[in-house]
């Protein structure tokens, strides 16, 4: 036999026996656990459970065996005989591809081989550890095969109950339940079974209750606390119903024409609900991004999460804003964009070419997204705050003379009367479609706008601020996606002020479509004086050189022309506001319209004139200080606000429940608690934890451990008491004289 012959020869005998370890090795492993199966799950478990061990071990074996190759071959070479000189790779390698040294190695090996056969190759049998295996797996079939059958007693089709005990003649018990709980689909969670009364689900996702009961009621059903009832329908000896869980709810089991059930209780189904995506912007960090010199491209890169999934597309509006101060244009597109990534987190990029946008100084480009799950009933969208790319106008500063400087400062201020006018047209148009209280709140949102705007512009004039108006409460309908309440600024001050430093920022967000501000904007406006005043500034001009407060005749900031014609301006937003604050958008149109105009003609007068030094302020009278007269001053307004008024039926309750029990103990008004309860269950947190231990006190009387229960769930809810002057403390020896003396001293 040839040398190349015995080799291949001893590779596939040493294939075979790697394939025997591996097969008999899966064996003994296979004999446990279908022992395993069939003892636990029946027959047909058993046989699965063999099929798919005998080929995980033909895949083991195969990949083995493929291991053992020529070069496998000839390390085993090697290592079994010293002939080979480590060298009996030459044996399998071309003699066309070897030096002359090599090919002269080879043939000496060849010789070796014919001389004398090479070793047994073979791995060996691993003879000790195989009958260790082999023993074990004995041992433990057998133990799965011996032991007892009672813990296998329960049907399959339901669990056994960890209160079930033998029933009492008088009494129902429930012997065996179960909870099949089946997520909605797009969840892509799994179906699973619990052994409990009370479970936590995903939001819409169908509960089924399998029941048994002992003895059988003639009829049984599911009482819900929102008043709804759910038949249990017989299948045998098990009781079945299902429902559609869309919210928190309370359930009880009732029977008919059968003993009572003990225990009978409120059982407790928790939702957890589906949360709307969230957006992160990975690239701008900022809101704001000002263009740099030589810029030509700007990248944005957003990430959404949500906690079952993402629609693989989301809108991108694009805003661009070009123009200064009322003569601003706005010209708005979306485009979509792919995400990328697994279902639950995707990144939204894209690159603009700053060119093609036709940005020029002085222009904002504004971009926002919007994401989407996949809520199946009724998606989600989340819009995220708005960024922005501005290219900022070149600097406007002029000197003449050494007297004044001249700036131009009033274009930065008058731009707002036009969005109020798109806001109430807007306004109107949506007029059939809402409510009237709606309306109502609106239009007086729009009002408080337009004062804003008026006493902002009335500084320029020298009058004084009327207090600082509240913001409108947001308004939740079903339109409120198509016209957002809007941000109102906490002042007419700190609204200049911020609407000076974000720029062009309130056109940005308004055009058509007004949009609600972002997060990061929205902080801004609200805390507008904690950024430094810089010199130089637009807004900081007025405020360190101008006089406009008190004396409407020592506001020197105008010539007397262009405050003739403000003023005219500020009467007809005086009208327009009346109109707005009362619900009717449509009679104060025309006097926005005009005060428009005005503002137009005032802003033809651009340059206004700084002094370089301030008016001289009225010299004040000290004639009165320390003198105690309080004629002719007004008396101050009160802070305090009126506490608000909340429900006795708690706090009574609750010290009801603190009495003992007994003939002198307190009625339980239970029912009147419960009754308010579910009319303000949304206001209240948890409010079904207190309606189940309202459910356990009227069902235990004397359980006194419920009655605590229920004082601890009450006492979150009671209104906090007002705070009392704390009492004064009591003199030391020297004050008491100091008091008496006093005393004595009156007249």
């Amino acid at each position: 036999m040839s040398v190349e012959r015995t080799l291949n020869l001893a590779r596939r005998v040493s294939r075979l026996r790697v394939a025997a370890h591996i097969a008999a090795f899966a064996a003994a492993l296979l004999l446990v656990l279908a022992t395993l199966a069939w003892r636990f799950a029946g027959v047909s478990w058993a046989l699965a459970t063999v099929a798919i061990g005998v080929l995980a071990a033909m895949s083991i074996a195969w990949l083995a065996m493929r291991r053992i190759d020529t070069r496998w071959l000839a390390r085993r070479l090697d290592e079994r005989d010293p002939r080979m000189e480590d060298s009996a790779s030459l044996l399998f390698t071309d003699a066309a591809s070897l030096a002359p040294l090599q090919k002269l190695q080879r043939q000496r090996l060849q010789q070796r081989l014919q001389a004398a056969p090479p070793p047994d190759l073979r791995p060996a049998w691993p003879a000790r550890p195989l009958l260790a295996c082999f023993i074990a797996a004995v041992a433990i079939a057998t133990i799965v095969l011996a032991w007892p059958e009672a813990t296998h007693s329960a049907p399959p089709q339901a669990m056994p109950s960890s209160a079930s005990t033998a029933a009492a003649p008088t009494e129902t018990r429930i012997t065996e339940h179960r909870l099949d709980i089946t997520p909605p689909g797009y969840t892509r969670l799994p179906a699973r079974t619990e052994n409990e009364f009370e479970a936590k689900v995903p939001e819409g996702a169908t509960v089924r209750w399998t029941l048994r009961f002992s003895p059988v009621p003639r009829r049984a059903s599911l009482a819900f606390h929102d008043g709804r009832s759910v038949p249990l329908t017989r299948d045998g000896d098990n009781w079945i119903a299902s429902r559609r869980i869309d919210k928190p709810l309370l359930y009880r089991i009732v029977l008919e024409q059968a003993p009572p059930l003990r225990p009978d209780r409120l059982h407790r189904i928790d939702v957890v609900a589906d949360q709307p995506p969230q957006i992160k912007a990975i690239s701008p960090e900022e809101t704001l991004t000002i263009r740099s010199a030589g810029q030509r491209s700007w990248t944005v890169v957003f990430e959404g999460t949500d906690d079952y999934g993402l629609v693989a597309s989301a809108p991108l509006r694009l805003t661009l804003a070009q123009g200064e101060g009322e003569n601003i244009q706005f010209s708005e597109r979306t485009m979509t964009l792919q995400g990328r990534g697994d279902t639950t987190r995707k990144r939204y990029a894209h690159t603009f070419d700053l060119a093609s946008l036709g940005l020029t100084p002085g222009s904002d480009f504004v971009v926002q997204l919007s994401i989407t799950d996949n809520r199946a009933n009724g998606p989600q969208t989340t819009r995220g705050p708005s960024y922005i790319l501005r290219w900022p106008p070149e600097a406007t500063t002029e000197a003449t003379g050494l007297d004044g400087v001249v700036k131009k400062a009033l274009p930065a201020y008058f731009r707002s009367q036009r969005q109020i006018i798109i806001d109430s047209e807007a306004l109107l148009a949506q007029r059939s479609k809402l409510p009237a209280e709606t309306y109502l709140q609106r239009s007086d949102a729009i009002g408080v706008d337009q004062r804003l705007l008026r006493l902002r512009y009335g500084q320029f004039l020298g009058e004084e601020s009327e207090g600082a108006p509240q913001r409108p409460l947001p308004i939740a309908d079903a339109d409120e996606e198509q016209a957002p309440p809007r941000k109102l600024l906490p002042t007419a001050d700190a609204e200049a002020e911020a609407e000076t430093d974000a720029g062009n920022h309130a056109g940005d967000e308004h055009a058509d479509h007004p949009e609600a501000p972002s997060a990061a904007t929205q902080d801004t406006h609200d805390h507008p004086t904690q950024s430094p005043a810089v010199f130089g500034q637009e807004v900081d001009v007025l405020s360190e050189y101008g006089h406009t407060h008190d004396d409407a005749e020592a506001a020197t900031l105008l010539d007397p022309e262009t405050r003739r014609i403000l003023k005219s301006a500020l009467d007809q937003m005086w009208q327009a506001e009346l109109h707005l604050r009362q619900g009717k958008p449509d009679l104060a149109l025309p006097y926005e319209y005009k005060a428009l105009d005005f503002i137009k003609q005032v802003q033809q007068a651009d340059r206004v004139y700084l002094a370089r030094v301030g008016s001289e302020l009225p010299p004040i009278d000290e004639s009165r200080r320390l003198s105690g007269e309080r004629e002719n001053l007004a008396p101050r307004a009160d802070l305090l606000s009126p506490a608000t008024q909340t429900s006795p039926l708690l706090s009574n309750l609750w010290r009801a429940l603190e009495t003992p029990r007994g003939a002198n103990a307190k009625p339980l008004d239970l029912d009147g608690v419960e009754r308010w309860l579910r009319a303000n269950e949304r206001h209240v947190p948890d409010a079904l934890g207190v309606i189940a231990a309202i459910d356990s006190v009227r069902n235990e009387p004397a359980c006194d451990s419920c009655r605590q229960l229920l004082r601890n769930r009450l006492w979150p809810l009671l209104p906090r008491p007002p705070a009392h002057p704390a009492p004064r403390t009591k003199p030391d020896r020297s004050g008491q004289a100091y008091l008496d003396a006093l005393q004595a001293a009156k007249p």
